[in-house]
C-alpha cells in the first residue's frame, strides 16, 4: 500500500479503505462468497495500521523539528527589530538637533531680510520719488516732456504707469498759475496715454492677442477710462456677430465666445459679462423688437408677435443664466421687462380691446348668417304677468287679446352655436395664454379677470343667455288649442352643453392664473352666480313648457272625450279598444318624450320626465273623475289607462310608473263586482291611498246607488 495516497487532496478515508480491501481480496471473492478469506483481510488491516502509526510518529518528529526552527528564527527576528529601534532612536535625536540649528539660522536670515528691507524700502521710495520729481519737473517747464518714456510708443505701458502717478500728484498741487500749467499738461498727457491704450486694446482685440489685451486692461484698470475699455470690448465683440435675420439666434454663440475672452482678459469678468448682456438687450434686441412691433396696425398680428418675441426673449434669458453676471438673480428678468416696458404697460388694454372686437365679430357674423337681428329683450315679473293674463283672457273669452309679448319661435332655431362658442373660447384661450406670459406676477390675477369678464359678456350673456331669453319668449301659452311647438328643450340641452364648455375653460385656463390670489374666490363666486341665473331661467322655462304641454293635453281631453264614451249602450264601442282622445294624447306624449330624450342629457332627462309624468298623472286623474262608468265604460277606461300606462313606462321613471300603476288599479275598482270591492281596496297595489280617493272613484260607478255599494264598504 503506497502512502502517497494519504497525501493526495482531497483525501477520502472511506475510499482508501475500499481500495485496500479490493487489493487484498481480489476478484475471486466477488464471484463467490466461499472464496472470501476474512483473516487475510484482518492481517492486511493490522499491517496498514502499524505502518500508519509509524508514519504518524515520523510526521510528529518532523513537526517538532520545524517548530523548534521557527522559535529560533523568531528569536533572531526580534533581536534584529531591537537593533533597528535603537538605530532609529539615534537618528531621531540627530534630526532634532539639526532641526533646531536650521530654525536658528532661518530666524537670523528673516531678521537680516527685515533689516535689509527696512533699509531698501525707503531708498526705493526715495528713488521712485526722485524719478517722479524729475518727470514732474519736465511738465512744469515750458517745453514738452523729452523723456524717452513719453516719446517712445513702445514704452506706452511704462508711460501709463508714470502718468497715472503724476496725475494723482497733480490733483494735490496747490492752485496757482505755475502748477495749473503743469496740471493741464499732465491732464492732456493722461488723456493721450489713455486714448492710446484704448486704441492698443482695440488693435489687440482685432488681432486676437488675449495676452496683450489682458496687459492693457490691467493698466487701464487704474485709469478713469477703464469703463471705455470695457465698452470698446463690447462694441468690438459685436462687430459682424449678427449674421442671421433673427438676432436671437446669434446672441448665445456671441456670449459663449465673449465669455471665454472675458475670463482671460479682465480682472472682474462678472461685471464685464453683465455689461455685455445689458448692451445686447438694450441695443440689438430692443431695436429688433421695436422694428417688429412699433409699426404693426393689425391688433392680432401685434399681440401674436409680442407674445412670440417675449417668449423668445425669456427663453434666451434662461439660456444665458448659466453665465456669471453678478449676484443679482433677477438681472436677466429685469432686462427683459425693461426692453418690453412700453408694450407690457399697455398690454392688457390691447388684449381686452382685441378680444372684444373678435368676439363681437364672431357673434355678428353668426347672427347675420342666421338672418337674425338681435333685439332688446324684456324680461321679469311684469312681462310674465302680462303673458299669463293674456293666456287667461284667451281661455275665458276664446278671443286673441294681445297684451303681452308675441310668441315667436323662429322656426325652431335655438340661436346657440357650438362652432361660435368654440371660436370664442379659442380666442379667450389664446388671450389667457398671452396673459400668463406677458403679465407680471402681481398683475396676472387682475388681468386674467379682465379677460374672463370679456368672455362672460360675449359668450354667456350675449350668446347663451340671449338664446335662453329668446327660447323663453318662444314657449307657447299655458292653454294652447293647437299642438304646441316645443323648442325650449333644444335650447336647454344646447345651453347646458355650451356652459359646460365655458366651465371647462374656466378651470383649465383661468384658475391656474388666479388660484394663489383672492381673485380666485371672486371668480368662483361669479361662475356660481352665472350658473344659478342660467338654471333659474331654465327652470322657469321648463315649468312653462311643461305647463303648455299639460295644457294642450287638457284641451285634447276636453275637446275629444265625450260624456258618452264611458257609458256605451252596446258592445260595438269595445271594437276601438281605446278612445280617440286617448289615441291623440298618447301620440302627442310620445312625440314630446322623443323630443326630451333627443334634446336633454344626463339627470336633466330624468328630472324633466319625472315632473312631466307627475303633471300628466294629475291631469288624467282629474279628467277621469268627471265621468260616470257603466260596466262596458269601465272596460274602455281601463283600456285607455293601460295605454297611458304603457306610454309612461317608456319614461323609465319608477315614481311615474308607480303612479300610473295605482291609477290603473283605481280604474279596476270600476269593474270589480260589488261583493269583492272591499277585498280589492285592501290589496297591495292600492295600499297607501287615502280612503276618500278610493271612495271617490267607486262613486263613479253607475251602479253605486243601485247596488248599495256604500253599505257594502262599511
Amino acid at each position: 500500500m503506497s502512502f502517497e495516497e494519504l497525501e493526495q487532496e482531497p483525501f477520502n478515508a472511506h475510499e482508501f479503505v475500499e481500495r485496500l480491501a479490493w487489493k487484498v481480496i481480489g476478484k475471486k471473492s466477488k464471484n463467490s462468497y466461499e472464496n472470501f478469506d476474512p483473516w487475510s483481510l484482518h492481517s492486511a488491516f493490522e499491517d496498514v495500521i502499524k505502518n500508519l502509526e509509524e508514519k504518524n510518529k515520523q510526521i510528529e518528529r518532523n513537526i517538532e523539528k520545524l517548530e523548534q526552527s521557527c522559535k529560533d528564527e523568531e528569536k533572531k527576528h526580534w533581536q534584529r527589530v531591537a537593533d533597528l529601534q535603537r538605530k532609529n532612536q539615534s537618528s531621531y535625536s540627530h534630526f532634532q538637533s539639526l532641526d533646531e540649528r536650521i530654525n536658528l539660522v532661518a530666524t537670523k536670515v528673516v531678521h537680516l531680510g527685515d533689516q535689509l528691507e527696512g533699509v531698501n524700502t525707503p531708498r526705493a521710495r526715495a528713488v521712485e520719488a526722485q524719478r517722479l520729481m524729475n518727470y514732474l519737473d519736465e511738465f512744469m517747464s515750458d517745453e514738452p516732456p523729452k523723456s524717452a518714456v513719453f516719446t517712445d510708443p513702445f514704452q506706452l505701458q511704462l508711460a501709463a504707469d508714470i502718468i497715472q502717478k503724476l496725475y494723482q500728484i497733480a490733483l494735490e498741487l496747490p492752485a496757482n498759475d505755475k502748477f495749473d500749467r503743469a496740471r493741464k499738461k499732465i491732464w492732456d498727457k493722461y488723456n493721450y496715454v489713455e486714448s492710446e491704450l484704448i486704441t492698443e486694446f482695440k488693435n489687440a482685440h482685432s488681432d486676437g492677442d488675449k495676452r496683450k489685451m489682458k496687459k492693457v486692461a490691467a493698466v487701464l484698470s487704474n485709469f478713469k477710462g477703464y469703463g471705455q475699455c470695457i465698452e470698446t470690448f463690447i462694441t468690438e465683440s459685436q462687430l459682424g456677430a449678427y449674421l442671421r435675420p433673427d438676432p436671437f439666434d446669434d446672441v448665445l454663440p456671441l456670449c459663449t465666445r465673449s465669455s471665454e475672452v472675458i475670463a482671460e482678459v479682465f480682472s472682474n469678468p462678472d461685471t464685464v459679462m453683465a455689461k455685455l448682456v445689458q448692451n445686447i438687450f438694450h441695443g440689438k434686441l430692443q431695436s429688433h423688437i421695436s422694428s417688429r412691433l412699433d409699426h404693426l396696425e393689425d391688433p392680432e398680428e401685434y399681440l401674436v408677435q409680442l407674445y412670440k418675441l417675449y417668449t423668445r426673449t425669456v427663453k434666451l434669458s434662461e439660456e444665458l443664466s448659466h453665465f456669471k453676471m453678478g449676484s443679482d438673480s433677477l438681472f436677466l428678468t429685469k432686462l427683459t421687462k425693461q426692453i418690453f416696458a412700453k408694450h407690457l404697460e399697455a398690454y392688457i388694454g390691447s388684449e381686452t380691446k382685441y378680444l372684444k372686437e373678435r368676439c363681437s365679430a364672431h357673434l355678428q357674423r353668426y347672427y347675420e348668417d342666421s338672418n337674425h337681428i338681435k333685439k332688446q329683450i324684456q324680461s321679469g315679473g311684469l312681462v310674465d304677468f302680462k303673458r299669463d293674463l293674456q293666456a287667461k283672457i284667451g281661455t275665458l273669452t276664446k278671443a286673441n287679446v294681445n297684451i303681452g309679448p308675441a310668441v315667436e319661435n323662429y322656426g325652431g332655431e335655438t340661436f346657440l352655436s357650438q362652432e361660435v362658442t368654440i371660436s370664442l373660447l379659442q380666442e379667450a384661450k389664446n388671450a389667457f395664454k398671452r396673459c400668463h406670459v406677458l403679465s407680471s406676477s402681481s398683475d396676472m390675477p387682475s388681468n386674467a379677470v379682465q379677460v374672463l369678464d370679456v368672455l362672460i359678456q360675449y359668450l354667456v350673456v350675449e350668446h347663451i343667455d340671449y338664446a335662453v331669453e329668446l327660447g323663453l319668449q318662444a314657449i307657447p301659452l299655458p292653454d294652447p288649442r293647437t299642438p304646441p311647438q316645443v323648442y325650449f328643450f333644444d335650447v336647454v340641452g344646447q345651453a347646458n352643453t355650451l356652459f359646460h364648455l365655458f366651465e371647462k375653460q374656466f378651470m383649465d385656463s383661468l384658475v391656474p392664473l388666479v388660484i394663489s390670489s383672492p381673485r380666485h374666490s371672486e371668480c368662483l363666486q361669479k361662475k356660481r352666480d352665472l350658473r344659478d341665473q342660467l338654471e333659474s331661467k331654465i327652470d322657469s322655462g321648463l315649468d312653462r313648457t311643461l305647463t303648455a304641454i299639460t295644457g294642450y293635453v287638457k284641451f285634447l281631453l276636453a275637446a275629444e272625450q265625450k260624456k258618452t264614451d264611458f257609458k256605451p249602450d252596446d258592445d260595438s264601442a269595445m271594437l276601438a279598444m281605446v278612445s280617440p282622445a286617448c289615441s291623440k294624447v298618447v301620440k302627442f306624449i310620445y312625440g314630446i318624450h322623443k323630443n326630451i330624450r333627443d334634446s336633454l342629457d344626463g339627470k336633466n332627462i330624468d328630472v324633466v320626465l319625472s315632473e312631466l309624468g307627475v303633471r300628466l298623472h294629475r291631469v288624467l286623474f282629474e279628467h277621469l273623475q268627471q265621468f260616470q262608468y257603466n260596466s262596458l265604460g269601465a272596460m274602455l277606461v281601463i283600456c285607455d289607462v293601460n295605454e297611458y300606462r304603457k306610454c309612461m313606462k317608456e319614461f323609465k321613471i319608477p315614481v311615474v310608473s308607480d303612479l300610473f300603476e295605482k291609477l290603473h288599479a283605481l280604474c279596476n275598482l270600476l269593474v270589480v263586482v260589488p261583493e269583492n270591492l272591499k277585498e280589492v281596496c285592501s290589496g297591495e297595489t292600492l295600499t297607501g291611498l287615502d280612503k276618500s280617493v278610493l271612495q271617490a272613484f267607486i262613486q263613479l260607478r253607475t251602479d253605486y246607488k243601485t247596488s248599495k255599494i256604500a253599505m257594502m264598504l262599511k
